[in-house]
């Protein structure tokens, strides 16, 4: 997904994609033990930009049985590990809620004092073992190279390249993880433009044992603005939704290579709605998606 800034009279601009497929996806895909399925249907991602510094914070809602599973990320380079990190969950969690829909109620009971009320109702809104040597001669094997490797929180990392993506998702494969189907094209077509992997692992030693895992967060030096989502799709059970949240020193962020629409917005609505605002907004949404046939931007 290509990137462009839009001239803002904001010092910082904060916007709110919501991707309907096939646009939609995260930024990776899941890859489970055994025979265990993954889905990823609703994903958070935060995009910060800074002249050619891009740091990319990603939050998903995976959910399945496997006690250890990896996320496979497509990266343009081979990060230092002080550039990868874990983030903490209420940081994205505080993005969304400031950046959801709003309910404006306003009251003028006395015509020479205004006075208005503002409701807000946001929208429902044992260790992995380092490549043993049988596996790096694999690898080599395999047109893979295992670039770097790092220990980040409770996650074990690979940084992977490959000359082709057969090699890559067979080695991943006899590695112990089911690739989704589909896989082999999107893979293949990111090697095609150079970029490496990264493989992020949970480590059941470092891990506390809740359910949920701290969003993954990379930064990387490239004149490019983009952000790749096509690997998130092979994960999907039907449609996902994919909320980006933009900050830039230039203001608001619109995708080049995916139409923008504008979600109804500033319009008066019934007093009932006031109690059911989020399935009449989710509604706005799902309406407004099927009219783009699902191939926009919101």
């Amino acid at each position: 997904m290509k990137l462009r800034h839009l001239v803002s009279a904001c010092a910082l601009g904060l916007t709110s994609l919501a991707l309907s497929a096939p646009a939609q996806a995260f930024c990776g895909f899941y890859v489970a033990k055994a025979d265990t399925d993954l889905f990823n249907d609703a994903s958070k991602v935060v995009l910060v930009r800074d002249e050619e510094r891009t740091v990319i914070t990603m939050a998903s809602d995976y959910r399945g049985e496997a006690s250890e599973f990896a996320m496979v990320v497509p990266v343009v380079d081979i990060p230092e590990r002080e550039q990868i990190n874990v983030a903490n969950p209420a940081l994205v969690e505080h993005l969304d809620e400031y950046t959801a829909p709003r309910l404006v109620e306003y009251y003028d009971d006395n015509p020479c004092e205004m006075q208005y009320r503002k409701e807000t109702m946001a929208m429902a809104a044992p260790p992995a073992p380092a490549p043993t040597a049988g596996a790096m001669e694999e690898a080599e094997d395999l047109g893979v190279t295992i670039e770097a490797e790092y220990e980040v929180g409770e996650y074990d990392i690979l940084i992977l390249s490959a000359e082709e993506s057969d090699g890559l998702i067979t080695w991943l494969n006899n590695n112990g993880y089911r690739i989704p189907d589909g896989a082999e094209e999107v893979v293949g077509s990111y090697l095609r433009q150079g970029m490496k992997f990264f493989v992020a692992k949970v480590n059941l030693d470092r891990h506390d044992g809740s359910t949920m895992l701290r969003p993954i967060q990379v930064a990387y030096e490239d004149e490019d603005f983009m952000l790749p989502i096509r690997l998130g799709t092979v994960n999907a059970e039907g449609k996902q939704e994919l909320f980006v949240f933009a900050i830039t020193r230039q203001g608001r962020v619109e995708t080049t290579n995916y139409k923008t629409v504008k979600l109804p917005s500033n319009m008066d609505v019934p007093i009932y709605v006031k109690v059911e605002f989020g399935a009449f907004y989710k509604a706005i949404f799902t309406h407004q998606t099927a009219k783009q046939n699902a191939k926009a931007v919101f």
